[in-house]
């Protein structure tokens, strides 16, 4: 085998990333590029896929740079992204008809409803292992179709629908000049598309949403050493570098925390955040708000499942802070700043700002923030919006453990928020378990990394990936199970106020 490193894509909600990778799973180079966040109306939210595919591909090459290797040193690339964002482009010329919509973006609301009430919700469950919600890639490109007239194009073929791993998958791979026109199980499994049982696009559910086959990629396992095509990028392409692994970004951070047993469990602390909970190769049916998805598929394997929690707004509440009320001038100060206070002052914060996800459900659900006093101060409301993320993480965790009949002992965490201390202190908290931080913190990175490399065989096996993980740091439980049980049912009243009334 050649190549002595991996390349890892992890094109996420804010930035791109690409890191390179040594067989210990450690970094030896990589960059990083922000990409613009582009808000329409009040609920809407979009990318320019086009500038993700530059910076995509700047990336690349920089990572390059900074870990001074040659090219040909790489052995494979692996792709993690953004789920549910969605894409519609022509093929000839590569340009989307429309910015991407990205996953957080609710304005599908009345298609949802539609589908509820023509499809059916619990059909919908049935087929593809999810709720109808505006999260989800369907209503989105049902969205699209309805605004762009691009009949003609569709019935020529030159339509194209992706999420952002299609999106990048065939731009690296050649574009209009024969790029792979492909997805993997995990993203299809975002898109309420794709049957959950089957692993193929839904007959029902295309005919009733009006979308031909024909726009649509092939879903292929995400591991797997033929699938995805060679590299054809600009500077890059004479080198031949398969891109052989392919993962929605939570389920790429359960591959890179080791997550390979049934019943083994991670949370991702970005942009929202993510539980994911192994539940072997059954899919698990969720009864308490919960997702079943594909967790991931080796070659002429069978998928691993997953049940998962996600939750809209995490860090994005205190980019929030930052942006829009000015509480905080660099997010690094909302740590100190929640410290300051002994505690929240009786202040709860739902950052319902697209509504609620796992495990209500309720896309007209707004952000609210209760109990606040003339005593009020701006360290409170910092600390309530950094302790939102761990109680919103407890509804997931309990209707997890009631799907499944599994009480983790402990939650492995990752993500950009791990590193506020008092948040995983109060995660442990408010669990009652103990949290453990992994000494490589970008998991979501590495598990593409994991991906890319078992399909080379740069990595021979998942027991030299699991002796990769180490701890850095163990979060223990503090507080008594009366404090912490008092300020949970304080956080579910406040949620209770956040509900829609229709």
């Amino acid at each position: 085998m050649k190549g002595k490193f991996i390349l890892a894509i992890d094109q996420g909600t804010t930035s791109t990333r690409c890191i390179i990778f040594d067989r210990n799973g450690e970094s030896i180079g990589s960059n990083q590029i922000a990409h613009k966040q582009i808000y329409p109306a009040a609920g809407l939210v979009e990318h320019d896929p086009m500038e993700i595919l530059s910076h995509t591909i700047d990336a690349m090459k920089n990572a390059v740079n900074d870990a001074k290797i040659s090219p040909s040193d790489i052995a494979s690339i692996g792709i993690t992204n953004q789920r549910e964002t969605t894409v519609l482009w022509n093929r000839e010329t590569g340009i989307p008809y429309y910015n991407a919509i990205v996953w957080q973006d609710i304005r599908t609301g009345e298609i949802c409803d539609e589908i509820c009430k023509e499809f059916g919700e619990e059909r919908i469950t049935e087929k593809t292992g999810l709720p109808v919600s505006t999260y989800f890639s369907a209503s989105k490109l049902k969205w699209l179709l309805r605004n762009i007239n691009i009949k003609n194009d569709i019935k020529q073929g030159k339509a194209m629908f992706g999420t952002i791993d299609t999106w990048l998958l065939w731009w690296l791979t050649g574009g209009p000049q024969g790029g792979v026109f492909a997805t993997d199980v995990t993203n299809a499994s975002r898109t309420m598309l794709m049957n959950i049982n089957t692993l193929d696009w839904d007959e029902d559910i295309l005919k009733y949403l009006g979308i031909d086959k024909i726009i649509l990629p092939e879903i292929k396992p995400s591991i797997s050493d033929d699938s995805f095509g060679l590299l054809k990028v600009e500077g890059l392409k004479k080198f031949k570098i398969p891109i052989t692994g392919v993962l929605g970004d939570q389920q790429a951070a359960l591959l890179g925390q080791s997550c390979f047993e049934k019943g083994e469990v991670k949370n991702t602390y970005g942009t929202g955040c993510f539980l994911l909970l192994n539940t072997g190769e059954i899919p698990v049916r969720s009864r308490h708000g919960l997702i079943t998805t594909v967790a991931y598929q080796f070659k002429n394997k069978p998928p691993f499942y997953a049940l998962e929690g996600s939750v809209a707004i995490a860090g994005a509440l205190i980019q929030w802070l930052k942006e829009n009320l000015g509480i905080i001038k660099d997010i690094n100060e909302i740590e100190h700043l929640a410290r300051s206070v002994e505690d929240n002052s009786g202040i709860y914060f739902v950052p319902a700002f697209s509504g609620l996800f796992a495990p209500y459900w309720d896309k007209n659900a707004r952000g609210i923030i209760t109990g606040l006093t003339r005593y009020s101060n701006r360290a409170h409301i910092a600390r309530a919006a950094l302790e939102a993320t761990a109680y919103q993480t407890r509804d997931i965790l309990n209707a997890m453990e009631r799907d499944s009949l599994i009480t983790p002992p402990s939650l492995k965490v990752d993500g950009g928020m791990i590193n506020n201390e008092f948040l995983m202190q109060f995660q442990a908290d408010i669990l009652g378990i103990e949290i453990l931080r992994p000494r490589i913190c970008e998991t979501t990175s590495l598990g593409a990394a994991y991906a890319a490399g078992l399909a080379v065989h740069f990595w021979k096996s998942l027991k030299e990936l699991r002796d990769n993980w180490k701890i850095d740091k163990v979060f223990r439980p503090q507080l008594s199970e009366k404090v912490r049980e008092k300020l949970y049912d304080g956080w579910l009243e406040a949620v209770n106020k956040s509900f829609s009334r229709q």
